[in-house]
């Protein structure tokens, strides 16, 4: 009956829809959550996002939880996440990835989630890397170490939802610089993200830890552009 009553007063919204949620329903209704497009690359078509980097950079494996669609909900729910102080949907979606992984043989070795870093200035300005709690969901069901120090943003560039492809590889090309990188000697490390698009992001991370010795790169993101 409190409950009922705090649910009528107090409405929480669906954050992929923004209608209001019921109360047995967390974070997205149910409607919602029968509509996302998963990808679930770790299951299927595993080689997709393998061939965005193609001759580019050498990873393992590479996976993406969701499809993302040009205003679709995917596109709302990370517009949530990043400029409406939602960091729970990272939460949510950490949790939700880090479970399918943890079934999938292709990870079951990972030693070290690595976050994809923001700039300092970006990181006061937004208040958190809303790759954060993405990231240490999933090391926490993979047992695996998660780094957050290892990987820093060197410069800090426009805001890019605007650019077109070729704009976001120049600009985030080799903006990346390693710390304390001896850590990943001989382990295989998840580089986490929150969409890849032309995968210039990732590549650049790439390009800064590949030549640690022993070292094993993949990839795990929230979504991937179609």
């Amino acid at each position: 009956m409190v409950k009922d009553l705090f649910y009528l007063f107090f409405p929480i919204y669906c954050s992929a829809c923004e209608g209001p949620l019921h109360k047995n329903e967390k974070l997205l209704c149910t409607s919602c959550l029968h509509q996302l497009p998963l990808g679930n690359f770790h299951k299927v078509n595993g080689e997709k996002i393998k061939k965005v980097f193609y001759g580019r950079a050498n990873i393992e494996n590479a996976t993406a939880l969701l499809r993302f669609y040009k205003d679709g909900l995917v596109q709302n729910l990370l517009h949530n996440l990043k400029y409406r102080n939602q960091e729970n949907i990272g939460e949510y979606l950490g949790n939700w990835l880090g479970q399918e992984l943890k079934k999938s043989a292709d990870y079951q070795n990972i030693d070290i989630v690595l976050p994809v870093p923001l700039h300092p200035k970006r990181l006061r300005e937004r208040g958190y890397n809303q790759v954060h709690k993405f990231g240490m969901q999933i090391a926490s069901h993979l047992r695996a170490e998660y780094l957050d120090f290892i990987l820093r943003k060197k410069s800090y560039n426009k805001k890019q939802s605007k650019n077109n492809r070729l704009d976001r590889w120049i600009n985030t090309n080799e903006t990346f610089e390693s710390n304390q990188s001896s850590l990943l000697k001989n382990k295989h490390v998840l580089i986490v993200d929150d969409i890849i698009t032309t995968g210039a992001t990732l590549e650049a991370c790439i390009e800064t830890i590949k030549d640690v010795p022993g070292i094993k790169i993949s990839l795990a993101a929230m979504a991937l552009t179609e």
